[in-house]
């Protein structure tokens, strides 16, 4: 087994293929992409056959990644009509040349990845073949566990994140599952946490718990929330206003036919100590009660608050341009309009977060460069954080290695007033700005390992580059009709 996996092809360094978190429908393999994919395949083709390394060394180099960035880049301006280069500005000597590639990419910076997910199922055999969630996704195939529901637990997760990439520090965050059997549930985040101090020595995951205000009577859910801060190590809080279906609310109560209940829980959050709401915006299947319009209200009456908007409003089907009238009610614009309208300016009490955000993005460098550049001038590069929704999209290395080499070109700063974002940007949204938002000491160093350790045991990793969601609509609409409409 051991020279199977040696010897077998890794994957891409990053995966053009179809994936969802399963909130969206996957993206389409359109035209642009395609192209893309293919010029990065015979672009590695050609360099392996002229470094003479092999093909599986030659793909966990940094010259792998920049011929796959640099295809994207070229695909999609070819489309636009752009010069190519201007997003991912590697150099041609970069496809041999792996110190050219790595001096764009420039050095490993510290990753704290505030999204993190995992599925920890009480393995029964005599359940084993019923329908659990995450059965439509492709790492329920891993081939490394008896039972597939074993292939989402705590160690594939720490193996992803911890092994597999630069990140040192996660926060695990609740997922939209009723959380009575959750397998994600506030006290599997808790022994997740524990496991993790018992391994490494230190704090390097914190929890992001789960609390739905609307789905029992609010005093019962303050109760619950106080009880689970005084028994678990709790950094912050997790919520969705659309789920579950057809029980919404909203943050700034300002819909007269819903539960008011934003107000009350907000003020909760202070109350127990704990005043970092993290709400899901956005990849909300279109519903209204996913839009982020009641953040900046909420946050200019609790500015007591922390609030970090997952996904910043963005929504997959809709392309990104840059910040208009006519399109201020649109994906990440939503977010936009909220806040200015309350007056909240960068570096106040709202915070953009980039998780599956950013995975979509980075294939669409053009619109990326519009949206970082929306955030930047929004909230500041103080107030931007890094989130990748990792386990979904398999181990996020190439996530963090595009952010690392991505630009907005010059032009598009004149014309739209973009800042640039420098290395020391990318340093703060990578890691810094989630260690200040928690009031923690940043852990920098890998776990248990020294850097060419870590180097050393990806190269030899015997699972290969691949997304763990579901790949096809026929595979998210399952899971959202099993649920009723939603995971």
């Amino acid at each position: 087994m051991t020279t199977r996996w040696r010897d077998e092809d890794p994957g891409l360094p990053i995966n053009f293929e179809q994936c969802s978190n399963g909130e969206f429908d996957p993206e389409p393999m359109n035209p642009v992409r395609r192209e893309a994919e293919r010029a990065a395949r015979a672009a590695i083709d050609e360099a392996v056959g002229r470094t003479g390394v092999s093909r599986r060394q030659f793909l966990r180099s940094a010259s792998a990644l920049a011929i796959c960035l640099t295809a994207i880049d070229g695909a999609v301006s070819a489309a636009r009509n752009l010069q190519p280069g201007l997003f991912y500005p590697f150099d041609p000597s970069s496809r041999l040349d792996t110190e050219a590639a790595r001096s764009i990419l420039g050095s490993p910076q510290f990753v704290f990845d505030v999204q993190g997910h995992l599925l920890e199922y009480d393995i029964d055999p005599s359940t084993r073949g019923d329908w659990f969630w995450g059965s439509q996704f492709p790492q329920a195939r891993c081939e490394e566990e008896d039972d597939p529901r074993a292939c989402f637990a705590t160690n594939h997760f720490l193996e992803e994140i911890f092994i597999r990439s630069d990140t040192t520090m996660t926060a695990l965050s609740g997922l939209p599952i009723n959380p009575e059997g959750s397998p994600l549930s506030n006290e599997v985040m808790e022994e997740t946490r524990q496991l993790v101090v018992a391994l490494s020595g230190d704090e390097r995951v914190v929890v992001n718990a789960l609390a739905l205000p609307q789905t029992a009577p609010i005093e019962s859910v303050l109760d619950e929330m106080s009880k689970t801060v005084e028994e678990n190590r709790i950094a912050g809080w997790k919520t969705f206003t659309h789920f579950p279906s057809g029980i919404h609310w909203w943050l700034d109560d300002h819909d007269p036919d819903l539960a008011p209940v934003g107000n009350a829980f907000l003020e909760h959050l202070v109350a127990i100590g704990t005043p970092i709401l993290f709400v899901h915006k956005g990849l909300s299947n279109q519903t209204r009660y996913g839009s982020p319009v009641d953040i900046g209200p909420a946050a200019a009456s609790h500015p007591d608050v922390s609030f970090v908007v997952y996904h910043s409003g963005f929504e997959v089907a809709q392309r990104e341009g840059p910040y208009t009238a006519d399109a201020a009610n649109v994906g990440v614009n939503r977010l936009i309009t909220s806040v200015r309208d309350a007056g909240i300016g960068p570096g106040e009490n709202v915070y953009a977060e980039l998780g599956s955000t950013w995975w979509h993005l980075l294939r669409r460098p053009d619109e990326a460069a519009h949206v970082i550049g929306k955030l930047l001038v929004a909230f500041g590069e103080n107030n931007i954080l890094w989130g990748t929704d990792s386990i979904f999209y398999g181990s996020p290395q190439g996530q963090i290695d595009a952010f690392r080499a991505f630009q907005i070109p010059e032009e598009m700063q004149t014309r739209f007033g973009y800042s640039p974002i420098t290395r020391g940007a990318k340093a703060k949204i990578l890691g810094w700005n989630a260690a200040n938002l928690y009031g923690i000491e940043p852990i920098t160093e890998p776990v248990g390992f020294t850097r060419e350790d870590l180097e050393l045991a990806r190269a030899e990793h015997p699972v290969p580059t691949r997304t763990w969601g579901p790949q096809t609509v026929e595979g998210v609409r399952e899971l959202r009709a099993h649920h009723q409409g939603w995971p």
